[in-house]
């Protein structure tokens, strides 16, 4: 189990999005032009952050995507961006969308004004997509870890949960110890993914840790694969996409998604959660995989798109990962610096030693064996 898992379910996560109407994006009077912030690679090209702030507040609105509110404490993010800025309307479209979905919008809108500005996107899909997204460092640029951003700025980690079992005590007796567990019969026709793996960051990292715990590795997800198929011919494996209704109806009571998307699902979702929903992290390897933040290069607004960056690298909002068990990225600095909540990673717990997150390089790997294996895997 995570260290202190059963404490972060009291954790409060936001439940309540909020969202603004389309707009278009007019040249940033009051800041530099439009043309000259769709190539801006630090505050420094608006002059600063307060020149920022005003080429931002001319442009008036910002596109996000697949951005849940329950995802990472997503919703009180948004409604935090929106009160130190309340001259910039938010749009978040798509929140139970995929990695690949923010692409295809970013390509299917391009030039219109509700294009996606920013992308909070998987590994293995960025690494298709490195044409789509324009170099900008935030101020606090050196708290990223070198290991943790493009050199020149094109994307950067921004947080990273563990792959988990979450389950409805209410409706499994057995609660799950290994993966192993999940083939046996009273698992029959329970356990569910968060989509399509070959598309969805999410559920792609579910074969991974499969792999890890059936004695495969970051260089061989094979396993993982073929664990998957044993659950489908069990007739254990839901080609249901769980949300919070299925998991509290009943219809997914097995998910395999990040913790923080599990515990959100429990009791720290509220009165919204299932308080029969527990969250197992497996003992052995323990799976992340931080997602990026990056800049669409076409961004409609482009100084609201790294305004909402440099946001997000500030220890407040980094911080409200961390209160949703999400590890930030900045995570090292911030106990150097002493911003990091001390309370809230008591209770959250260090990153466990022995994490193990797929490279870029194995993580594409592994991105095309799974387009080619993938469906014939559960087929039938």
């Amino acid at each position: 189990m995570l260290a202190g898992i059963g404490l972060l379910a009291a954790v409060t996560v936001g439940l309540t999005g909020c969202a603004g109407s389309g707009g278009s994006a007019p040249a940033a009077s009051g800041g530099i032009s439009e043309a000259k912030a769709k190539t801006a690679t630090s505050a420094a090209d608006f002059g600063g952050m307060k020149g920022l702030v005003a080429s931002a507040n001319a442009e008036g609105h910002l596109n996000v995507i697949t951005l849940p509110p329950t995802w990472a404490n997503y919703a009180k993010i948004i409604a935090g961006f929106k009160k130190k800025y309340p001259k910039i309307a938010i749009t978040s479209a798509n929140p139970n969308g995929s990695s690949a979905d923010e692409v295809a919008a970013a390509k299917s809108l391009k030039g219109q004004s509700t294009a996606p500005d920013v992308f909070d996107i998987g590994t293995a899909v960025l690494n298709q997509n490195l044409g789509l997204f324009a170099p900008y460092k935030v101020s606090n640029w050196a708290d990223i870890p070198a290991d943790f951003k493009d050199p020149a700025g094109k994307w950067y980690y921004d947080y990273t949960g563990l792959m988990s079992i979450g389950y409805d005590s209410s409706k499994v007796s057995t609660p799950p110890t290994s993966f192993a567990d999940l083939l046996g019969p009273s698992y029959k026709g329970k356990v569910a993914i968060k989509g399509d793996p070959t598309q969805a960051n999410e559920a792609a990292s579910a074969v991974y840790l499969a792999a890890l715990q059936s004695g495969g590795s970051a260089d061989n997800i094979q396993p993982g694969i073929d664990f998957f198929s044993k659950l489908k011919k069990a007739g254990n494996f839901l080609s249901v996409l769980p949300t919070q209704a299925t998991v509290n109806s009943g219809q997914t009571p097995v998910v395999l998604q990040w913790s923080y998307n599990n515990l959100a699902f429990g009791a720290a979702g509220g009165s919204a959660g299932n308080p029969n929903w527990k969250t197992v992290i497996l003992p052995g390897s323990a799976l992340g995989s931080y997602y990026n933040q990056a800049i669409n290069v076409d961004a409609p607004h482009p100084a609201a798109a790294r305004l909402w960056q440099e946001y997000i690298y500030t220890p407040e909002v980094q911080n409200l990962y961390l209160a949703a068990g999400a590890y930030p990225a900045t995570l090292a600095a911030m106990q150097k610096n002493k911003t990091v909540n001390e309370a809230t990673l008591k209770t959250v717990g260090e990153p466990p030693a022995n994490f193990v997150q797929l490279t870029a390089d194995q993580a594409t790997k592994a991105g095309t064996l799974l387009s080619a294996k993938w469906r014939a895997a559960i087929a039938g």
